[in-house]
């Protein structure tokens, strides 16, 4: 017990001089207080508009004995989050017969793993204390979220407190669970076992949305019957964290307890079997630990990471063509990175999975047992998708390395060659997506050119949110604080406005071909204006490290 609370007092320290380091420097609060007050914001919005409207009617509740009695729309928003959490949580179990979580940084690794304390002692400490960021986490999604949907629900300490327990005790409870797989191959090499049961259970899920569904008149009426159903509350971890949320609805705590409960006596167990089987678990956590590191220093633009870094084809022989000199080196450069990423430079694996998960979504809205909103729904969150790659594009640590500076090249010809690539792909990825869709479910085919420049426009942005900050300010703490300002000040002022002007142009026309129209037309300035001030950061850069 001295052990942890010599810890639990390094890690108060270690608080408290964060704190202080703010305190020299309150001006770095000022993005955080600009999200706190459009939150606020937000939430004297939706009260007003409460109080001036007449009182909501309250939500049926399920009835799922017959099925046409049951409310369509809200088993389908029900089933949908529950699905999203399924897949999360089979996509961790199945990462966990991957590679190993670890709870510590390299500094824990140099100076704790050699101190005199017992292992047991700091993985149980390390391991409790791994709430704290799922904890927040779910804070500030529940606070966020509450903000849009004050006016439908009441939201009072009890709900906030139950909402946000099942949100952190769902991601909290997944890294000691894929520990303990790691652990058990450790010692008794059952890896296999426990893949092939991670697959059988996907297959179960899947099943058990198919199944209904082929037995209702249509498709999507059924497809959610059963994982909406109240038995599917008692499913590990995803159910019981619905049963724990599930307190807006019907109010008993008891209930919800009961599935907190759940959760404490499944960690128990989890802790009592990692303490039983991890033995002498430093060497196992030490490779997951370096990797986690070199990772973020990537993010910060601290470190290049090997090409070899999530490639599929390290090893492949490559003959590739003369691009030329000058500033195709880049174009070069990125080629032969994706070339040994992928079984093709212009098209990979992820691309093939996408596609063809839109092509099913146009097959299954052809034979009606999908709505065409359903494969809209899916195009949306692709251009989502294509907005967060762009925010998350690793290299432009070279921006300031002096072999992009001393090219012979005009900067505007270097920055193309330098996102040349990406765009074949992208273009490449939404004509094997988009035309075959329009084809098979009968779409309009002004989508496919909509789709095709509001991909690219997200991209775009995204990549300026990125490089913008990364060559124009020098200071690590800057970049980190600028980011999210500029993000959400591009979501206030770009994003929101095209999104309204989408929503007035499909209330008006009734089609999402005119809302797709609105959005990419609105999108298109605020690209236009990122890459204009992109190209003018690229012209004042100077030999530094980043």
């Amino acid at each position: 017990m001295n052990e942890i609370r010599l810890l639990f007092r390094k890690d108060i320290l270690i608080l408290i001089n964060n704190i202080k380091l703010i305190l020299r420097n309150p001006l770095r609060l000022l993005p955080y207080a600009g999200i706190l007050a459009y939150i606020f914001f937000m939430y004297y919005l939706r009260l007003k508009d409460r109080g001036d409207e007449a009182p909501a009617q309250e939500m049926p509740e399920l009835d799922l004995n017959g099925l046409p009695e049951v409310n369509f729309a809200m088993q389908n928003i029900v089933g949908g989050v529950t699905i999203l959490a399924l897949g999360l949580l089979i996509y961790q179990l199945y990462s966990a017969t991957k590679n190993n979580v670890s709870f510590f940084k390299m500094a824990d690794v140099n100076l704790l793993f050699t101190a005199p304390v017992k292992p047991e002692n700091i993985l149980i400490y390390y391991m409790a204390r791994s709430i704290l960021p799922s904890l927040g986490g779910a804070i500030i999604f529940v606070i966020y979220g509450a903000s849009q949907a004050i006016d439908t629900f009441e939201m009072t300490v009890a709900n906030f407190i139950f909402l946000i327990l099942a949100f952190a005790l769902f991601f909290f409870i997944v890294s000691p669970i894929k520990f303990l797989v790691y652990t058990l191959n450790t010692k008794y090499d059952v890896m296999e076992y426990i893949r092939s049961g991670v697959i059988a259970l996907a297959v179960l899920l899947v099943g058990i949305i198919v199944v209904p569904g082929l037995m209702a008149e249509k498709f999507w009426q059924g497809m959610f019957a059963w994982i909406t159903s109240p038995w599917f509350d008692f499913f590990p971890i995803v159910g019981w964290s619905r049963g724990i949320a599930s307190y807006l609805v019907h109010g008993n705590a008891i209930i919800s307890i009961g599935f907190i409960l759940l959760y404490g006596v499944s960690y128990f167990v989890i802790l009592k079997l990692v303490i039983r089987f991890a033995g002498y678990y430093y060497e196992d956590v030490l490779e997951a630990t370096k990797s986690n590191e070199e990772k973020l220093e990537k993010v910060k633009g601290k470190k290049q990471v090997g090409e070899s870094s999530y490639s599929l084809n390290t090893k492949k022989k490559l003959a590739l063509p003369d691009f030329g000199t000058g500033a195709k080196a880049f174009y070069w450069r990125n080629y032969v990175h994706s070339s040994r990423q992928d079984f093709h430079p212009l098209f990979g694996l992820y691309s093939l999975i996408m596609v063809a998960i839109g092509l099913v979504l146009a097959v299954l809205s052809l034979f009606e047992w999908f709505s065409h909103y359903f494969l809209y729904g899916y195009l949306l969150i692709m251009l989502f998708l294509y907005f967060f790659a762009g925010i998350g594009r690793a290299n432009v640590g070279d921006l300031k390395k002096p072999f992009f500076i001393l090219v012979p090249a005009t900067w505007a010809a270097k920055f193309w060659n330098m996102i040349k690539l990406d765009i074949l792909q992208i273009s490449l990825f939404c004509v094997a997506l988009i035309v075959p869709s329009v084809l098979i479910a009968g779409l309009n085919w002004f989508i496919v050119p909509l789709f095709l420049f509001a991909t690219i426009e997200v991209y775009l942005i995204g990549f300026g949110i990125n490089i913008i900050p990364q060559i124009a300010l020098d200071e690590g703490w800057d970049r980190k604080l600028i980011k999210p300002f500029m993000i959400g000040g591009i979501v206030l002022f770009g994003f929101v406005p095209a999104f309204a002007f989408s929503i007035v142009s499909f209330i008006v026309s009734k089609q999402f071909v005119w809302a797709l129209f609105g959005g990419t037309f609105g999108m298109f300035f605020v690209a236009a204006i990122l890459m204009h001030v992109t190209l003018d950061v690229l012209k004042q850069l100077e030999f530094k490290e980043i």
